[in-house]
């Protein structure tokens, strides 16, 4: 038989596009409409509805950047048409290669109820099944004109992505508004048509299936009237129905499908345009469900949920009663999807505390899977951390973007630092916004690379970021694909359903040790350093915030915050997000985050000032008390505790003779050179030089940055060829002040100018770095380089709950990809006995090399800490202006200090006038365990929680001592509950006898007597 594939191919696709889909409405009858543009931020509901309107047509341009517009939309069903179904097309201007990223609107009835969401794949409401002819349609639609930021060109700069600077020029057209009959057969047909022409497309040439569906699909082409479609659509689906009734083979791959909307809680818009996204998606679905009995959604992140029931309860109403009915699913058990690499420690297991518990409250359920398809890689430090949430699944996506290395399992074990393992599953379909293609569903079982022993997958279905989540086409082709030949099958399922499956039929899953690193995204570690610095400082206000509260609350009676802790605790959270926390929204988002974390900064220091002021006793005494709120005793005054400080012997200070200077405290001294740069800094009591022979320590470096793509997120390898030392000096003078010693160092560059101010102070073993930069480059990479005369093939970089060790070298594809890593408080580096840390208040971005030097025996390895970029999309003015940073150099530090110097620099003392010291309320007796959180119950019960973990990676027996009387202990998991009978803590001597594994955490709970 001839080969005639191609043109079955060609003629069915021009049939489907020019004759079929064309017949699903065969009959329309345009709409009047009018609109209503609200002159400011969007209106409630009953206002939008009750606006005066001014007519509109389509063709007609609407829509200011970040508007709304209230679109009244009426009409009459025509008689004639009794008897059919009717629906109403509204086109608000869509683009369907868009959905989620431009205008979007949400319908209304006369009454205010929604009805669903209005998106480029979704245009249709339906009016009547059937219609009886001549009733009244009036609809009203809530449209936002949100811009496209990313375009068919993508990362071009665009002034759009702030209301302040995108101007008023209207951004859509109106395109159609009309009733129309809809044709369920011929719709129907289309779903045939398009599930075998796509299914055929994988099948192998040369196997038997494909010619029998290429026939089928021949003979369905014969058969559809081009002139007549709706009266031959009917026949052309007989032709079908053999090829769609075969099933499909046992051995067939095994998708469970799970509606899905990928909603990012703010990107290319703000957090308020996606309280609106929200809403019109939820509408969608809970349409969706009552109309399909099969259908599954899921749906993650409670702020999600809490918006909606904050700003849209109606629509949450219907929410709730879908979940009650088991077909909404609240997944993921996480306040939002947020990045998992740089939230510290307390706040990643915040997200699970404050997600768990609101779907616990909200509709009792709990949810044992960990859901994060975006997020762009995952720290070593969590799967311990889900545990102790009470969870047991993860599910994510993001690592199938990966450039180099392709991860080499779909379903594993993920083991963190603490030997913790997760059952994860990495949905080898590649994407959570599956629409299923036929080409997605062919991939996935390609794709999957377990094999011969697991046969099951994840899609999440549906289009994201208000793209209108599922539709009812993929809904019917998934019905198809339920038991087809040739295809895997698809079988709509919760996630809980996938994973309990998945996890019975693979019990012996390999294993994935240490982080998840994604080989993309790098410099969303960099990126916006006024958002990640907002973050750290309130991550360790909230610590300071609890801590005083509850020491003052069991001291003195002091009123514990539980509402505000509770409220700041969630901004917090949102703010983690993975595309606010990471850098990579638009202007408008990062203006506001640094807004809040000043309003955040403001409320939690005035708790922690009115818990110290109860705590201090008399300000008039002329005494000053110290607070501690670091895990570790300094200056003489205990973790957690207040009194006097001891201050070392004064640091001297000394001109050099070649130029610059001498600081010198009895522990380091250190030599800083006439260009401004430290060339020694050597530690008195080791005899032992910290950098290397020949080179300069805090070294500015700059590098151009212009990557092929992903301007915030991304830095590629090749930046590093060319760089610039910055060692032009504009000014070198001394300091001194309160016995410490230093100098002030001024250089400028390009349009910018740093000011450094490097100290040694009295009895510290560290050299502080304060820069403060005033940067006004365009697309380049600031970077502060140390080399060290250090050999070590590995170096440890602070994750939550310890510590993660990565290679110094690049032995490997994976090694090398690691160009650009994440740490928090600190990086550290040893050889047997002597080690150096390098401790930072904000950045989390570094990169660590190491060279074999020529000219002297040994190895240099250099850290260097990245501190700003300037990439111009999706903000065109990212990182502009003046940034304060500290760091500190730490030569001769074990592992314990350095996990010492990184809650130092974050914790700065604080001062407060009174006569009474404060003895802490914990304490702990071995310094390899580090108190996270001292805090009373959420439950408000009065219980005081701590919280803490062994952070040197070796065993630790502790004793928890308390300043209060209380009764049998209780360890919990992280929302407060108490563990399994058989794990009590033992009772010592007051306190609670504790042993734990490297780097395990544990909550404790005590009853106050």
């Amino acid at each position: 038989m001839h080969d005639d594939r191609t043109l079955v191919e060609a003629r069915l696709k021009r049939v489907l596009d020019e004759r079929i889909r064309p017949a699903v409405h065969p009959e329309s009858v345009p709409l009047d409409v009018a609109v209503w543009t609200a002159p400011g931020e969007p209106v409630p509901v009953a206002e939008g509805l009750a606006a005066p309107t001014v007519p509109i047509a389509v063709g007609d341009r609407w829509g200011a950047p970040w508007g709304t517009s209230w679109f009244r939309v009426s009409g009459t069903v025509p008689q004639a048409w009794a008897g059919r179904t009717v629906e109403a097309l509204l086109d608000l201007g869509f683009d369907e290669n868009m959905p989620g990223f431009q205008c979007e609107g949400l319908v209304h009835r006369p009454d205010g109820t929604p009805v669903k969401g209005l998106n480029p794949r979704n245009q249709w409401v339906r009016i009547g099944a059937p219609v009886a002819g001549g009733e009244d349609v009036l609809l009203h639609i809530e449209a936002a004109s949100n811009p496209v930021i990313l375009d068919y060109h993508p990362f071009l700069p665009t002034q759009l992505g702030d209301k302040e600077t995108a101007g008023s020029e209207p951004q859509y057209t109106l395109a159609r508004m009309d009733l129309a009959v809809f044709d369920e057969n011929v719709w129907n047909l289309v779903q045939d048509l398009e599930v075998l022409g796509e299914l055929m497309a994988e099948l192998p040439v040369e196997g038997a299936r494909r010619w029998d569906v290429l026939r089928a699909v021949g003979r369905a082409l014969d058969r559809v009237d081009l002139q007549d479609v709706n009266g031959t659509a009917a026949a052309a689906r007989a032709e079908l129905a053999t090829v769609l009734a075969a099933p499909a083979e046992p051995s067939a791959h095994r998708i469970s499908a799970v509606g899905h909307a990928h909603i990012d809680s703010a990107w290319l818009w703000p957090l308020r345009e996606t309280v609106r996204k929200v809403a019109r998606t939820t509408s969608n679905m809970t349409a969706l469900l009552e109309d399909e009995p099969d259908f599954v959604f899921a749906m993650s992140q409670a702020q999600q949920f809490a918006w909606i029931k904050e700003h849209r309860p109606e629509v949450y109403a219907k929410v709730k009663k879908a979940v009650s009915d088991g077909r909404f699913v609240p997944s993921g058990g996480m306040w939002v999807e947020s990045d998992t690499n740089m939230p510290g420690s307390e706040a990643m297991a915040r997200q699970f505390v404050h997600g768990k518990r609101f779907f616990l409250d909200e509709f009792g359920v709990e949810n044992d899977e960990a859901w994060l398809p975006d997020t762009f890689g995952f720290a070593a430090g969590l799967p311990q951390i889900i545990k102790a949430a009470g969870s047991k699944w993860l599910l994510t996506q993001k690592i199938s973007w990966s450039q180099t290395n392709k991860f080499p399992h779909h379903t594993f074990q993920w083991e963190g630092i603490d030997g913790t393992r997760i059952f994860t599953h990495f949905p080898p379909v590649d994407t959570y916004n599956c629409s299923m293609k036929g080409s997605e569903i062919a991939h996935a079982a390609k794709n999957f690379k377990d094999k011969g022993v697991a046969r099951h997958s994840l899609a999440p279905t549906g289009w994201g970021d208000g793209g209108g989540g599922t539709t009812r086409e993929m809904v019917a082709k998934a019905a198809r694909m339920r038991s087809l030949e040739g295809s895997a099958t698809v079988t709509w399922e919760t996630p809980a359903e996938f994973f309990t499956k998945a996890e019975a039929e693979y019990p012996n899953a390999p294993v994935w040790v240490g982080e998840l690193y994604l080989e993309l995204h790098r410099a969303t570690l960099t990126s916006q350093a006024r958002t990640k610095q907002g973050n750290r400082r309130s991550e360790h206000l909230l610590r300071e915030a609890e801590l005083w509260a509850t020491t003052a609350a069991v001291r003195t009676g002091f009123p514990y915050p539980y509402a505000e802790l509770d409220r700041i605790w969630k901004t917090v959270l949102l703010h983690q997000f993975h595309d606010i926390l990471p850098g990579s929204s638009i202007a408008w988002v990062h203006r506001e985050a640094e807004k809040t974390y000043a309003a955040v900064a403001d409320e939690l220091n005035g708790i922690v000032a009115a818990a110290q002021r109860a705590l201090a006793g008399d300000p008039a005494s002329g005494e000053l008390l110290v607070f501690n709120s670091a895990p570790h005793t300094r200056g003489g005054v205990p973790a957690g505790g207040a009194g006097a400080v001891t201050l070392g012997s004064p640091g001297r200070l000394a001109p050099r003779e070649a130029g610059g200077y001498v600081l010198d405290n009895g522990l380091l001294q250190v030599e800083i050179d006439g260009r401004g740069l430290v060339v020694s800094a050597y530690d008195i009591g080791a005899e032992r030089e910290t950098v290397a022979p020949g080179q300069a320590a805090n070294l500015l470096q700059i590098h151009p940055d212009f990557p092929n793509m992903w301007d915030a997120w991304d830095v590629d390898a090749f930046y590093r060829n060319t760089v610039t030392d910055l060692t032009e000096l504009d000014e070198l003078t001394p300091v001194e002040d309160e016995g410490s010693v230093g100098v002030r160092i001024v250089r400028s560059f390009g349009d910018s100018q740093v000011t450094q101010v490097l100290t040694l102070a009295p009895g510290a073993k560290r050299l502080d770095i304060d820069t403060e930069v005033d940067w006004h480059e365009t697309e380049k990479f600031l970077k502060a380089a140390f080399p060290l005369d250090i050999h070590a093939e590995r170096y440890a970089s602070e994750t939550q709950f310890g510590h993660f060790y990565r290679a110094t070298h690049t032995n490997t594809s994976w090694e090398a990809a690691k160009f650009e890593a994440c740490n928090h408080r600190f990086v550290h580096l040893e050889e047997p006995g002597w080690g150096v840390a390098l401790v930072n208040d904000s950045t989390y971005g570094h990169d660590v090399t190491r060279t074999v030097r020529d000219s002297t025996a040994g190895t240099t390895t250099t850290v260097r800490v990245s501190l700003l970029r300037a990439p111009r999309f999706p903000d065109p003015e990212t990182d502009q202006g003046v940034h304060r940073f500290r760091h500190a150099l730490a030569p001769g530090a074990a592992i314990g200090d350095a996990v010492r110097e990184g809650f130092r620099i974050n914790l700065p003392e604080r001062r407060v006038a009174g006569d009474r010291p404060v003895a802490p309320l914990v304490t702990v007796d071995n310094d390899a365990v580090v108190v996270s959180a001292v805090k009373l119950a959420d439950d408000a019960s009065g219980d005081v929680v701590v919280r803490l973990y062994e952070s040197t990676g070796g065993r630790a027996r502790v004793r928890l001592g308390t300043g209060f009387e209380f009764a049998d202990p209780k360890l919990t998991d992280l929302l407060e509950r108490p563990l399994a009978e058989g794990n009590a803590p033992v009772r010592v001597d007051g306190g609670v006898q504790l042993s734990l594994r490297p780097f395990e955490l544990v909550t404790v709970r005590l009853t106050r007597r």
